[in-house]
Protein backbone atom coordinates (compact mmCIF):
# COMPACT_ATOMS: atom_id res chain seq x y z
CA UNK A 1 0.00 0.00 0.00
CA UNK A 2 1.67 3.53 -0.81
CA UNK A 3 0.08 6.94 -0.21
CA UNK A 4 2.15 8.70 -2.82
CA UNK A 5 -0.32 11.09 -4.89
CA UNK A 6 -3.15 12.95 -2.93
CA UNK A 7 -5.99 15.29 -4.12
CA UNK A 8 -6.97 18.10 -2.04
CA UNK A 9 -10.03 19.30 -3.42
CA UNK A 10 -10.41 23.50 -2.28
CA UNK A 11 -13.11 25.42 -2.23
CA UNK A 12 -11.37 28.39 -1.00
CA UNK A 13 -13.59 28.28 2.79
CA UNK A 14 -11.26 28.96 5.79
CA UNK A 15 -12.50 24.85 6.37
CA UNK A 16 -10.67 24.04 3.27
CA UNK A 17 -7.45 25.07 4.93
CA UNK A 18 -7.93 22.10 7.52
CA UNK A 19 -7.38 19.43 4.70
CA UNK A 20 -4.29 20.88 3.25
CA UNK A 21 -2.31 21.54 7.09
CA UNK A 22 -3.39 17.58 7.43
CA UNK A 23 -2.20 16.67 3.49
CA UNK A 24 1.04 18.70 4.77
CA UNK A 25 1.99 15.95 7.92
CA UNK A 26 0.94 13.04 5.46
CA UNK A 27 3.17 14.16 2.88
CA UNK A 28 5.86 14.96 5.54
CA UNK A 29 5.48 10.65 6.85
CA UNK A 30 4.99 9.71 3.27
CA UNK A 31 7.15 11.60 0.79
CA UNK A 32 3.77 12.47 -0.87
CA UNK A 33 2.95 15.09 -3.87
CA UNK A 34 -0.56 17.17 -3.55
CA UNK A 35 -2.74 18.10 -6.53
CA UNK A 36 -4.54 21.26 -6.01
CA UNK A 37 -8.08 20.67 -7.29
CA UNK A 38 -11.46 23.03 -7.73
CA UNK A 39 -14.43 21.90 -9.12
CA UNK A 40 -17.63 24.51 -10.52
CA UNK A 41 -20.21 24.48 -12.74
CA UNK A 42 -20.13 27.59 -14.80
CA UNK A 43 -23.91 29.17 -14.58
CA UNK A 44 -24.27 28.61 -10.79
CA UNK A 45 -21.39 28.56 -9.48
CA UNK A 46 -19.10 31.33 -11.59
CA UNK A 47 -20.56 34.09 -10.06
CA UNK A 48 -19.08 32.87 -6.32
CA UNK A 49 -15.85 33.65 -7.62
CA UNK A 50 -16.38 37.18 -7.33
CA UNK A 51 -16.16 36.67 -3.57
CA UNK A 52 -12.88 34.83 -3.73
CA UNK A 53 -11.72 37.69 -5.16
CA UNK A 54 -10.81 37.01 -8.93
CA UNK A 55 -12.88 39.07 -10.21
CA UNK A 56 -14.95 36.97 -12.62
CA UNK A 57 -18.70 36.44 -13.63
CA UNK A 58 -20.79 34.57 -15.51
CA UNK A 59 -19.62 36.21 -19.32
CA UNK A 60 -16.06 35.66 -18.73
CA UNK A 61 -14.70 32.78 -20.51
CA UNK A 62 -13.16 29.33 -19.19
CA UNK A 63 -9.60 30.18 -20.61
CA UNK A 64 -9.68 32.91 -18.54
CA UNK A 65 -11.34 31.87 -15.80
CA UNK A 66 -9.39 28.74 -15.62
CA UNK A 67 -5.69 30.94 -15.03
CA UNK A 68 -7.44 32.70 -12.43
CA UNK A 69 -8.89 29.69 -10.63
CA UNK A 70 -5.32 28.06 -10.86
CA UNK A 71 -3.51 31.21 -9.41
CA UNK A 72 -6.10 31.12 -6.44
CA UNK A 73 -5.21 27.46 -6.05
CA UNK A 74 -1.16 28.31 -5.98
CA UNK A 75 -1.74 31.29 -4.02
CA UNK A 76 -3.59 29.38 -0.63
CA UNK A 77 -1.43 26.28 -1.73
CA UNK A 78 1.98 28.56 -0.81
CA UNK A 79 0.42 29.92 1.75
CA UNK A 80 -0.19 26.74 3.70
CA UNK A 81 1.75 23.95 2.51
CA UNK A 82 5.53 22.85 1.93
CA UNK A 83 6.31 23.74 -1.68
CA UNK A 84 7.85 20.76 -2.06
CA UNK A 85 4.88 18.75 -1.86
CA UNK A 86 2.69 20.54 -4.65
CA UNK A 87 2.59 18.48 -7.69
CA UNK A 88 -0.22 20.39 -9.94
CA UNK A 89 -3.19 22.33 -10.07
CA UNK A 90 -6.27 20.98 -11.97
CA UNK A 91 -9.48 22.77 -12.36
CA UNK A 92 -13.08 20.87 -13.42
CA UNK A 93 -16.25 21.57 -14.71
CA UNK A 94 -19.56 20.58 -13.74
CA UNK A 95 -20.99 18.27 -10.48
CA UNK A 96 -18.04 18.78 -8.01
CA UNK A 97 -18.36 15.20 -6.61
CA UNK A 98 -17.91 13.44 -10.30
CA UNK A 99 -15.26 15.83 -10.93
CA UNK A 100 -13.61 15.03 -7.97
CA UNK A 101 -14.00 11.51 -8.19
CA UNK A 102 -12.98 11.94 -12.40
CA UNK A 103 -9.84 13.83 -10.52
CA UNK A 104 -8.83 11.40 -7.67
CA UNK A 105 -9.04 8.31 -10.67
CA UNK A 106 -5.57 8.10 -10.56
CA UNK A 107 -4.38 9.24 -6.84
CA UNK A 108 -3.87 7.17 -4.33
CA UNK A 109 -5.88 9.41 -1.38
CA UNK A 110 -8.85 12.11 -1.61
CA UNK A 111 -8.23 14.45 1.78
CA UNK A 112 -11.12 16.88 1.97
CA UNK A 113 -13.38 18.65 4.87
CA UNK A 114 -16.88 17.46 5.59
CA UNK A 115 -18.50 21.14 4.44
CA UNK A 116 -17.19 23.88 3.04
CA UNK A 117 -18.36 26.92 1.23
CA UNK A 118 -21.98 25.78 0.57
CA UNK A 119 -23.13 25.89 4.21
CA UNK A 120 -23.87 22.08 4.19
CA UNK A 121 -23.69 20.88 7.86
CA UNK A 122 -22.37 17.48 8.45
CA UNK A 123 -25.55 16.39 9.46
CA UNK A 124 -27.30 16.88 6.23
CA UNK A 125 -27.17 13.84 3.42
CA UNK A 126 -26.17 15.23 0.23
CA UNK A 127 -23.24 16.96 0.81
CA UNK A 128 -20.42 16.93 -1.70
CA UNK A 129 -17.92 14.99 0.83
CA UNK A 130 -20.66 13.07 1.52
CA UNK A 131 -21.36 12.02 -2.44
CA UNK A 132 -17.18 11.76 -2.88
CA UNK A 133 -16.93 9.30 0.23
CA UNK A 134 -19.97 6.44 -0.96
CA UNK A 135 -18.62 6.54 -5.00
CA UNK A 136 -15.06 7.37 -4.85
CA UNK A 137 -12.35 4.25 -5.74
CA UNK A 138 -9.50 6.21 -4.24
CA UNK A 139 -9.39 6.30 -0.24
CA UNK A 140 -11.18 9.46 1.34
CA UNK A 141 -9.85 11.27 4.62
CA UNK A 142 -12.70 13.48 5.77
CA UNK A 143 -11.57 16.20 8.07
CA UNK A 144 -13.41 18.15 10.27
CA UNK A 145 -12.51 22.03 11.74
CA UNK A 146 -12.12 20.67 15.03
CA UNK A 147 -10.09 17.36 13.86
CA UNK A 148 -6.99 17.14 16.02
CA UNK A 149 -4.77 14.93 13.25
CA UNK A 150 -1.17 15.75 14.54
CA UNK A 151 0.61 14.43 16.31
CA UNK A 152 -0.85 11.24 15.26
CA UNK A 153 -0.58 9.13 18.21
CA UNK A 154 -3.86 7.11 18.61
CA UNK A 155 -5.78 5.56 15.89
CA UNK A 156 -9.03 3.49 15.54
CA UNK A 157 -9.60 1.17 12.88
CA UNK A 158 -12.78 -0.83 13.08
CA UNK A 159 -14.24 -4.48 11.60
CA UNK A 160 -17.14 -6.23 11.25
CA UNK A 161 -14.66 -9.60 10.19
CA UNK A 162 -15.35 -9.18 6.19
CA UNK A 163 -13.56 -9.49 3.43
CA UNK A 164 -14.96 -5.89 2.81
CA UNK A 165 -13.83 -4.23 6.28
CA UNK A 166 -9.94 -6.10 6.07
CA UNK A 167 -9.53 -3.92 2.78
CA UNK A 168 -8.80 -0.75 5.40
CA UNK A 169 -6.44 -2.38 6.93
CA UNK A 170 -3.54 -2.03 5.29
CA UNK A 171 -3.95 1.36 4.85
CA UNK A 172 -4.48 1.80 8.61
CA UNK A 173 -0.82 -0.71 8.98
CA UNK A 174 0.95 2.15 6.74
CA UNK A 175 -0.39 4.90 8.29
CA UNK A 176 0.36 3.83 12.18
CA UNK A 177 4.25 2.27 11.02
CA UNK A 178 4.72 5.62 9.66
CA UNK A 179 3.70 7.50 12.75
CA UNK A 180 4.35 4.58 15.68
CA UNK A 181 0.59 4.79 16.07
CA UNK A 182 -1.32 3.10 18.25
CA UNK A 183 -4.07 0.84 17.03
CA UNK A 184 -7.85 -0.20 19.17
CA UNK A 185 -9.05 -2.83 16.48
CA UNK A 186 -12.58 -2.47 17.71
CA UNK A 187 -15.52 -5.04 16.95
CA UNK A 188 -18.56 -3.81 17.86
CA UNK A 189 -21.44 -6.70 18.74
CA UNK A 190 -25.38 -5.38 19.85
CA UNK A 191 -26.77 -7.16 22.76
CA UNK A 192 -30.27 -7.54 20.71
CA UNK A 193 -28.70 -10.15 18.44
CA UNK A 194 -28.61 -13.19 20.77
CA UNK A 195 -31.68 -14.47 23.00
CA UNK A 196 -29.06 -14.43 26.48
CA UNK A 197 -26.20 -12.85 27.91
CA UNK A 198 -24.56 -15.58 28.29
CA UNK A 199 -24.59 -16.96 24.22
CA UNK A 200 -23.85 -13.16 23.81
CA UNK A 201 -20.39 -13.55 26.39
CA UNK A 202 -19.72 -16.81 24.71
CA UNK A 203 -19.86 -14.88 20.93
CA UNK A 204 -17.94 -11.97 22.67
CA UNK A 205 -15.24 -14.47 23.79
CA UNK A 206 -14.87 -16.15 20.44
CA UNK A 207 -14.67 -12.63 18.38
CA UNK A 208 -11.77 -11.80 21.09
CA UNK A 209 -10.09 -14.75 19.72
CA UNK A 210 -10.58 -13.84 15.60
CA UNK A 211 -9.46 -10.28 16.09
CA UNK A 212 -5.88 -11.20 17.58
CA UNK A 213 -5.62 -13.80 14.42
CA UNK A 214 -6.27 -10.62 12.45
CA UNK A 215 -3.53 -8.92 14.12
CA UNK A 216 -1.17 -11.95 13.04
CA UNK A 217 -2.57 -11.53 9.77
CA UNK A 218 -2.37 -7.77 8.91
CA UNK A 219 -0.31 -6.10 11.74
CA UNK A 220 2.39 -8.47 12.31
CA UNK A 221 5.21 -6.23 11.93
CA UNK A 222 3.67 -3.84 14.44
CA UNK A 223 1.48 -6.10 16.97
CA UNK A 224 3.14 -4.63 19.86
CA UNK A 225 1.42 -1.30 18.52
CA UNK A 226 -1.84 -2.85 18.69
CA UNK A 227 -5.10 -3.38 21.15
CA UNK A 228 -8.00 -5.63 20.07
CA UNK A 229 -11.52 -4.63 22.11
CA UNK A 230 -15.17 -6.26 21.58
CA UNK A 231 -17.45 -3.95 22.44
CA UNK A 232 -21.07 -5.19 23.16
CA UNK A 233 -23.72 -3.01 23.44
CA UNK A 234 -27.36 -2.07 23.29
CA UNK A 235 -26.52 0.95 20.78
CA UNK A 236 -26.20 0.95 17.02
CA UNK A 237 -22.90 0.27 15.65
CA UNK A 238 -22.33 4.06 14.98
CA UNK A 239 -23.30 5.27 18.20
CA UNK A 240 -21.24 3.04 19.84
CA UNK A 241 -18.38 4.15 18.10
CA UNK A 242 -18.88 8.01 18.15
CA UNK A 243 -19.40 6.93 22.07
CA UNK A 244 -16.03 5.12 21.69
CA UNK A 245 -13.95 8.19 19.94
CA UNK A 246 -15.30 11.16 22.24
CA UNK A 247 -14.33 8.97 25.28
CA UNK A 248 -10.82 8.51 24.14
CA UNK A 249 -9.90 11.44 21.94
CA UNK A 250 -8.60 8.96 18.76
CA UNK A 251 -6.44 10.98 15.98
CA UNK A 252 -8.06 9.56 13.67
CA UNK A 253 -10.75 6.24 12.72
CA UNK A 254 -10.29 4.24 9.70
CA UNK A 255 -12.89 1.81 8.33
CA UNK A 256 -14.17 0.86 4.84
CA UNK A 257 -17.33 2.19 3.07
CA UNK A 258 -19.09 -1.34 2.74
CA UNK A 259 -19.29 -4.17 5.89
CA UNK A 260 -20.97 -7.63 6.31
CA UNK A 261 -24.41 -6.22 5.99
CA UNK A 262 -23.85 -6.19 2.05
CA UNK A 263 -25.07 -2.30 2.17
CA UNK A 264 -24.00 -0.68 -0.79
CA UNK A 265 -22.58 2.26 -0.53
CA UNK A 266 -25.15 4.19 -2.54
CA UNK A 267 -27.59 3.43 0.33
CA UNK A 268 -28.04 6.00 2.77
CA UNK A 269 -27.04 5.56 6.56
CA UNK A 270 -24.36 3.02 6.64
CA UNK A 271 -22.02 2.88 9.37
CA UNK A 272 -19.10 5.06 7.79
CA UNK A 273 -21.26 8.18 6.50
CA UNK A 274 -23.13 8.50 10.16
CA UNK A 275 -19.50 8.27 11.57
CA UNK A 276 -18.02 11.02 9.43
CA UNK A 277 -21.69 12.79 10.25
CA UNK A 278 -21.08 13.08 13.73
CA UNK A 279 -17.59 13.09 14.89
CA UNK A 280 -14.63 15.77 14.79
CA UNK A 281 -12.43 13.14 14.04
CA UNK A 282 -10.55 12.67 10.76
CA UNK A 283 -11.98 9.76 9.24
CA UNK A 284 -10.40 7.50 6.51
CA UNK A 285 -12.83 5.39 4.44
CA UNK A 286 -11.59 2.91 1.72
CA UNK A 287 -14.26 1.48 -0.61
CA UNK A 288 -13.26 -2.16 -0.35
CA UNK A 289 -14.48 -3.27 -3.90
CA UNK A 290 -11.53 -1.37 -5.62
CA UNK A 291 -9.23 -3.05 -2.87
CA UNK A 292 -10.23 -6.32 -3.22
CA UNK A 293 -10.40 -5.73 -6.81
CA UNK A 294 -6.68 -5.10 -7.19
CA UNK A 295 -5.88 -7.88 -4.71
CA UNK A 296 -7.41 -10.59 -7.32
CA UNK A 297 -5.02 -9.08 -10.16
Amino acid sequence: MKIKNILVPIDFSDLSVKALQIANHICEAFDAKITLFHAYIPVADVDGLYYMGMGVGTQTPFEDIEPSIKDRLKQIGGEHLNKKYIADTVVGIGNPSHAINEAASDKDLVIMTTHGRTGFTRLLLGSTTEKVLRTSHTPVLAVEKASDFAPLKRMMVTTDFSEHSYAAFPYANAIASAYGARIDLVHVMKYDEYKTMGTASTSSEARKEHLAKLVDAYFSEIKDQVRTEVILTSESPHEALFNLDFSRDYNLIVMSTIGRTGLDYLTLGSTTANVVRHVDTAVLSVNPRDELAKDEE
